[in-house]
C-alpha cells in the first residue's frame, strides 16, 4: 500500500545549504521508489491557518518510506534543511484503492451503539 512523507515547512530565507539540500534530495528517495507529488506549489487554505509550504513525496509502501528516512544518504543531507527551515514532517500510510469511508462510518456507529 502506498505511503507518503508530508512536510509542512515554515518560510525561510534563501540559504546556500537549502539549495544544496534541494539539489541532492531527489537522489536520496528515488532508490526507494519515491517521487515528488507536491513541491513548492501555492496552496489554498480553506480552514484554519497553514503558513509556509507543503511537500508530499509518494512511496510504494511505509517500509520504503521509512527506509528512505533512515537511510544514510538522507540523514547526511537532512541537517542542511533542518538548520534553516522549521517544520513538521510525518510518514503516513495511504488507503487501499477499495477504501470506503462509509464502511468506517458504519463501524464507528455500531461501536457507539454497542457502548450505550
Amino acid at each position: 500500500m502506498s505511503a507518503y512523507a508530508i512536510a509542512h515547512l515554515q518560510e525561510a530565507a534563501p540559504h546556500p545549504e537549502i539549495a544544496e539540500y534541494m539539489a541532492r534530495v531527489t537522489a536520496t528517495f528515488e532508490p526507494y521508489g519515491g517521487r515528488f507529488l507536491v513541491h513548492g506549489a501555492a496552496h489554498e487554505v480553506k480552514e484554519g491557518a497553514w503558513p509556509g509550504h507543503v511537500v508530499v513525496i509518494g512511496f510504494p509502501s511505509m517500509d520504503r518510506a521509512r527506509a528512505w528516512w533512515d537511510s544514510d544518504a538522507y540523514q547526511a543531507i537532512a541537517p542542511l534543511r533542518a538548520r534553516h527551515i522549521e517544520g513538521d514532517i510525518i510518514l503516513v500510510p495511504g488507503v487501499s484503492e477499495d477504501y470506503d469511508a462509509t464502511v468506517t462510518a458504519r463501524s464507528m456507529l455500531e461501536a457507539l451503539s454497542a457502548a450505550r
